[in-house]
């Protein structure tokens, strides 16, 4: 167990923030998360972002983020881990804290998707594969998904219709958050109905990019006991990489990297899977979901749908996921999403979820990927 404890969290909508720069969504996170804690002293500073030099022409976002939050001087950063880069950010703040040669760190993960359209916003988000070998032959994150997809309904004669658990979860869930992108519910039989991404991949599979900012402040846990009535404990952190190239891996239907993180971090915190009361995963596509869900343990490989189909992700079930939504319906901030899982787990852990509260809830894991999970950053989180 980490001597890491959050102090303070804040965070923007999930939507298209065509009026708002990428410097001011930051702010808008950094100025919650600073009040929350009732602390503005900072000694470092980590941002996540994935696609601001593409998409915003504006790389250099540490110093940026750093200056226009008035914190000018302090050190500042930007981490890039493709769509993990938010929680690859934040494991780095729990490193400098824990080091114990920063006092508090302050983690903030800003996108900007929706300014550009089309062409330019798939080439973006294609980065987060192999450039030389998948990319260049026109392959997409959406195609990469639906490799995979067809791949797992074939292996293990599942159909499209039996992943709508994922979705429908999502928007009753996004349906209860007010910083949703998308708050509508979504009937099961409206999943395999929906128009085709790439085959068998739909619009209603897929989670939709958007803009946003999250923000976390992070201090030693025996200074956040004296300054917030709630801190939370950072009982754990672990990031592993797996091949960028979906041909390059050794197993096409397992996600070692978030095995191997979701291992570690269980070990490190101390806890077994029965202990985890919620579960914040990166639902990017809905298969995602389902091959994190056996990596991580909470199912047997090819039975991950099996969850969703059953209601035990449900937030009366036995492992509820996707609390606000997740990248479903809260929308995917892609470089923030990772934040803004850790946000919502803070929340949940604090008794202040609201609509999205799940009963009694001590214990939460958070796992963000990267591309089609080359990265996976795992931390579990503990209400002290």
């Amino acid at each position: 167990m980490t001597n890491v404890s959050i102090i303070g969290i804040g965070q923007t909508d999930v939507r298209e923030h065509w009026e708002t720069s990428i410097r001011h969504l930051a702010w808008y996170a950094i100025e919650a998360a600073l009040d929350d804690a009732h602390h503005h002293q900072v000694d470092a500073i980590y941002v996540g972002n994935m696609l601001a030099g593409q998409l915003s022409n504006q790389n250099h976002l540490g110093a940026l983020v750093a200056d226009f939050a008035g914190l000018r001087g302090v050190e500042a950063m930007t981490v890039e881990a493709a769509d993990a880069s938010g929680g690859a950010a934040f494991r780095q703040a729990v490193l400098a804290v824990q080091s114990g040669l920063v006092e508090t760190a302050l983690v903030v993960g800003v996108e900007k998707v929706t300014d550009e359209t089309g062409a330019t916003v798939l080439a973006a988000l294609a980065t987060s594969l192999d450039a030389d070998y998948e990319a260049i032959h026109g392959q997409t994150l959406s195609g990469a998904g639906a490799l995979l997809m067809r791949r797992y309904m074939h292996t293990y004669g599942v159909t499209l219709a039996d992943f709508a658990g994922f979705s429908v979860n999502a928007h009753a869930n996004g349906a209860a958050n007010p910083r949703a992108m998308y708050r509508n519910r979504l009937k099961p039989e409206a999943f395999a109905a929906a128009p085709m991404v790439a085959d068998p991949v739909s619009l209603f599979d897929e989670a939709p990019a958007g803009d946003g900012a999250a923000a976390i402040l992070v201090t030693s846990s025996e200074r956040a006991a004296d300054m917030v009535a709630q801190p939370v404990r950072v009982a754990a952190s672990a990031l592993a990489t797996d091949a960028v190239a979906l041909h390059d891996r050794r197993d096409l239907l397992w996600l070692s990297a978030a095995e191997r993180s979701a291992q570690r971090a269980l070990a490190a915190a101390g806890v077994t899977l029965d202990e985890i009361d919620v579960a914040e995963l990166h639902d990017s596509f809905t298969i995602m979901a389902a091959l994190s869900l056996e990596a991580c343990g909470f199912a047997a490989r090819g039975e991950g749908w099996t969850l969703a189909r059953d209601g035990h992700i449900r937030r009366d079930g036995r492992i509820p996921i996707s609390t606000f939504g997740g990248l479903k319906a809260r929308g995917n901030p892609m470089g923030a999403t990772g934040v803004y899982q850790l946000v919502e787990l803070t929340q949940q852990l604090r008794g202040k979820a609201g609509d999205c509260q799940i009963a009694n809830a001590r214990t939460g894991l958070a796992q963000n990927l990267g591309g089609m999970g080359a990265t996976a950053v795992t931390h579990v989180l503990s209400r002290d």
